[in-house]
């Protein structure tokens, strides 16, 4: 491996001091400006690159910030991480991942065993049963600015990042209902999660605004998988009265609830039709389409990461609760002709 060039190098070239060197990259007010493009000029020469590490144990930070999130290998989540990485990598940060796996067991021991003196901060996404987030509570109580996203705990305060989950949903329901469907079931995730509840609460609001009925029944929480999607699918199946539409919590259950109904023999669309929540590149590779409520995954990493340096930044800043809107995306999965 070849010598990095350091500040030392810089001021042997210029035959000036280090300290002046330092200075004149952090562009400090007692460095001329002759001096300082001279610095600058020979640090691209040497192709010098900064020492996060150095400058962090200068300034109290180590330039890492973390994210805990359950899945990486998900549409969604993996671009939230691409929109999060760009702004990050600007500021000259990098990011430390942690998966949790949708374990509360995993994400307690990733919080306790957490190194807080090599993270600036955390974005997190918590797991589907945290139902106690004393653990955030307490790393924020240490010094350690939180922004949550997506999947936000309640009970904390401090800045959140979402997408309009309620809306979303209403909008979905409103659209099958605007295609004629009158008996629609919702496969929900799991009960207690932020953005599970006002799905539900989106889907239910938009039975009442049209009269239409909520049975029991047709009200199904699981788990979040494609597996989950046809479980659920087969026990609306077997209800009494079978309904004419499903929504689905993500795309991924509604893609299961598609096989499901393909294995069945039930034309979708025509029979039963079906939305999902998320825009997966998958929703255009089944056949039919899938509609869809598209998520603004990127635009919720680069802004949580924006948040979290504001936070990094400034100890005392007011937490803010973002909300994002999503898009519905009409394909073929509701269209009944």
């Amino acid at each position: 491996m070849g010598h990095l060039a350091t500040i030392k190098d810089i001021a042997k070239v210029l035959n000036i001091s280090v300290s002046t060197v330092s200075r004149a990259l952090r562009s400090t007010y007692d460095v001329n400006q002759e001096t300082k493009a001279k610095v600058m000029e020979v640090a691209l020469q040497l192709n010098y690159k900064p020492n996060y590490n150095a400058v962090g144990l200068a300034k109290g930070h180590s330039h890492n910030i973390g994210i805990i999130l359950p899945w990486i290998t998900n549409y969604y989540f993996s671009t939230v991480i691409t929109g999060i990485q760009e702004l990050a990598y600007n500021k000259g940060y990098n990011i430390v991942l942690f998966v949790t796996n949708d374990s509360h067991e995993r994400e307690l021991s990733i919080t306790q065993n957490l190194s807080t003196a090599n993270i600036d901060g955390l974005l997190v996404s918590i797991s589907s049963n945290s139902d106690s987030c004393s653990h955030f509570q307490n790393i924020i109580d240490e010094g350690i600015p939180i922004v949550f996203f997506d999947r936000v705990p309640n009970n904390i305060k401090t800045s959140k990042v979402m997408q309009d989950d309620y809306y979303g949903a209403f909008a979905a329901v409103e659209h099958l209902i605007e295609n004629g469907y009158t008996k629609i079931a919702h496969i929900a995730g799991h009960q207690g999660l932020t953005f599970t509840e006002k799905r539900l609460q989106g889907y239910l609001d938009a039975l009442e605004k049209y009269n239409l009925p909520v049975r029991k029944e047709w009200i199904i929480y699981s788990g979040f998988s494609q597996e989950c999607g046809e479980s659920d699918t087969y026990q609306l199946l077997e209800c009494e009265q079978i309904p004419d539409a499903i929504f689905a919590v993500n795309d991924r259950k509604a893609i299961g609830s598609m096989m499901a109904l393909k294995s069945k023999n039930i034309v979708i669309g025509k029979e039963i039709g079906v939305v999902g929540f998320t825009n997966d590149p998958a929703s255009t590779i089944i056949s039919p389409s899938l509609t869809t409520m598209a998520e603004p995954a990127f635009d919720i990493g680069s802004k949580s990461c924006e948040l979290l340096f504001k936070h990094i930044n400034k100890k005392n800043f007011i937490y803010e609760e973002v909300i994002i809107p999503g898009k519905l995306i009409i394909r073929e999965s509701t269209t009944r002709e």
